[in-house]
């Protein structure tokens, strides 16, 4: 079956919809003013060394100092195998002006800067690498000695000749092929050569490597044989997309595509509504059926209604159409919404053994497509399917709404964050559309400070991108996602 995957990209997010038989089977979004610096090299110079706090400050080009501890000094730590041997003292390594390669390891927070090490890991998709460290380690997800031994010999027959690093092998490389891991190590090799080279021609205060972003990440662990295209909506970031799929996903680069239609892309595919169904509790089956998503603190629980379903010969094939069809919706509303951790599923009761079996062999078979470790219990006492999957990243209602305060978090509604993105996008289509001589935007409070203040500079942005004025105007009686906006 052929996927095709869309990346719409303007300054302020990256989303990224997969698309399956023509439904949004999975939705990715990343902001880039929450993109943290976690995992980022640089070059940096030290400012300070403070022997009596074993710990330096060094300069990689942010606002505050980033600080660096004796414990994550890389060459200060004992390389002979002695657990209680000390660290060389941090004086006898550094010095000030002097210039070292560094890994954030902490973000920034309040007053504090960064936290670094001299140590450098790179992730893949299957693999960490070390490239200072010969070591080859397995996750402590990976149980069974038998598969840690099986991994470990089958990494070192797939390792080139002259390899001196070390790899940490993730629970993804469990199911890859040969190919995918080499592919993989070639990867991380790569990297970690741009890295020495910008480290050995590039000032200080550089920096040397970003973790990658989303549409990066789609190249590298979202392509495989059944994607037939991936459609990126900026010229701009399809050519940088074409420039990082030469040097390291070459296969992928007969896929990607530079979308110039009038519609937006997600609005051509349905994404749009699609993520509004996906905020909802209540999800419509066709058979008219429906399914109740409820996500709490401790589980997620989806409970399964045959609502005005009263097809079939008689009531007993009624139920289990409709759980069929409900176990499919299910799979997919978990990818979907990236719904993780304790699941539990409530399909209509079926008395009959082998309805029962068809069900659970159906959600499991629906399940494999997903790329997030999944694992599915049978039918409890009480009739419920428990599951778990893992969390990857935040769910989208986490990251596209907040409790809202006016019902003290039963209910939810969007940011103003993520409103005003959709009333830049409104902008954007309206522009497109209409020739008038200024736009007025009419919204809460929250919405119009958040315009004037932190995404002033997206506004602005798109003013000058489209050529006209925009306006703000409060309205005190609209609650935070209601806005207009006018054409003067």
């Amino acid at each position: 079956m052929n996927e095709d995957i869309l990346i719409n990209i303007t300054p302020q997010e990256t989303r990224v919809a997969l698309i399956l038989q023509g439904a949004v089977q999975e939705l990715h979004i990343e902001r880039t003013l929450t993109r943290g610096l976690a995992g980022n090299v640089y070059s940096g110079k030290v400012v300070r060394v403070l022997p009596g706090m074993q710990s330096a400050f060094i300069d990689i080009g942010l606002e505050r100092a980033a600080f660096l501890h004796v414990a994550d000094i890389w060459e200060a730590r004992p390389h002979d195998g002695g657990q209680n041997a000390v660290p060389t003292p941090i004086e006898k390594i550094l010095f000030d002006g002097q210039v070292l390669t560094v890994q954030v390891i902490k973000d920034p927070i309040g007053t504090k800067g960064a936290r670094l090490s001299t140590q450098i890991s790179i992730a893949g998709r299957m693999l960490v690498y070390l490239p200072q460290d010969a070591h080859i380690g397995i996750s402590q997800k990976i149980e069974k000695e038998s598969e840690r031994e099986a991994l470990r010999v089958r990494l070192q027959s797939l390792l080139p000749a002259d390899e001196k690093g070390g790899y940490i092998v993730r629970t993804q490389a469990e199911d890859a092929s040969d190919s995918d891991i080499a592919a993989d190590v070639e990867y991380l090799r790569k990297t970690w050569g741009a890295i020495m080279l910008g480290a050995k021609t590039k000032p200080a205060t550089t920096l040397l490597h970003q973790d990658l972003s989303l549409a990066q990440r789609v190249l590298r662990d979202f392509v495989h044989d059944d994607t037939a295209t991936i459609q990126v909506d900026s010229r701009e970031n399809h050519l940088a997309l074409q420039e990082f799929g030469q040097a390291y996903t070459p296969g992928v680069l007969p896929r990607l595509q530079h979308y110039t239609g009038e519609r937006p892309l997600f609005d051509l595919y349905g994404v749009e509504e699609e993520i509004l169904r996906a905020l909802g509790r209540r999800v419509d089956l066709k058979s008219g059926g429906y399914l109740i998503v409820d996500q709490t603190e401790a589980m997620t629980t989806i409970d399964v209604n045959t609502g005005g379903f009263v097809g079939g010969r008689n009531f007993a094939d009624t139920i289990f159409k409709t759980n069929l069809e409900a176990a499919h919706a299910i799979a997919r509303q978990l990818r979907l919404r990236n719904l993780g951790g304790i699941i539990i599923l409530d399909f209509i009761d079926m008395e009959n053994t082998e309805h029962r079996n068809a069900v659970l062999q159906e959600l499991k078979k629906t399940l494999s497509r997903d790329r997030t470790k999944v694992s599915v219990s049978g039918f409890s006492a009480l009739g419920l399917v428990e599951m778990t999957r893992k969390r990857t990243r935040e769910s989208l209602a986490h990251i596209l709404c907040e409790p809202c305060p006016a019902c003290s978090g039963k209910g939810q509604v969007k940011t103003s964050r993520t409103i005003c993105y959709e009333i830049l996008r409104e902008l954007l289509r309206e522009a497109k559309q209409f020739n008038p001589r200024e736009f007025r935007i009419l919204a809460s409070q929250e919405v119009v400070d958040m315009f004037l203040e932190e995404e002033s500079q997206h506004l602005a942005m798109l003013g000058d991108f489209i050529g006209k004025k925009i306006s703000l105007q409060v309205e005190t009686a609209y609650h935070q996602e209601q806005y207009d906006v006018i054409l003067m």
